[in-house]
């Protein structure tokens, strides 16, 4: 019959050989392109990216400048009046729009005498480069949204093609970051 080991006889036995140093660090490497690919498949999900083309949002935006979208808050509470948001426009599937709501689901737009008016009340709009030279009344369907560039003598709008389904919404602006002199919400 043999006798127990000692401490000391337990302790002498020989360790598991730790990994190798080219292990670890390949295992490092792997790891951070891992959650390098999955914090940008997250960003990339919520926030998307715009070049502004045209005049149509001057004097609030302005031509070359580039904006940071929201792409999630739409899918959490509908949009709102006077949020500038991009989507895809209608007519021409392959061309993002950026815009401002004017009117809601539901509502009817009225512009005459150079003013915008929602169900009879007139908008305050300080960020409009001119007020429109056209007139017209639309009613804003459900799950629909009235969009107008902020130069609206110069914008391809829904005072021309009619108010927008909410599918087409992409996400709303919530920052300017290029070029970095106008930098903000």
């Amino acid at each position: 019959m043999s006798a127990p080991a000692s401490a000391t006889e337990t302790e002498m036995l020989p360790a598991t050989p730790a990994p190798t140093r080219s292990v670890s660090l390949l295992r490092e490497v792997v790891e951070t392109v891992i959650l390098t690919a999955l914090i940008y498949a997250v960003v990339n999900f919520a926030t998307g990216r715009f070049r502004i083309h045209g005049t149509s949002m001057e004097p609030s935006m302005h031509e070359n400048q580039y904006v940071l979208l929201d792409k999630i808050s739409y899918r959490l509470h509908p949009p709102q009046r006077g949020e500038v948001v991009v989507f895809i426009f209608p007519l021409a599937a392959e061309k993002d729009y950026i815009k401002r709501i004017v009117g809601l689901p539901g509502e009817t737009v009225t512009i005459a005498g150079g003013l915008v008016s929602v169900d009879g009340q007139p908008l305050a709009e300080p960020y409009i480069k001119a007020p429109p030279q056209y007139e017209g009344t639309w009613r804003v369907g459900p799950d629909q949204y009235f969009v107008l560039g902020d130069n609206r003598n110069g914008s391809s709008d829904s005072h021309q093609w009619g108010p927008l389904d909410r599918k087409y919404l992409i996400g709303k602006v919530i920052f300017i970051y290029w070029p970095p002199a106008q930098w903000g919400p």
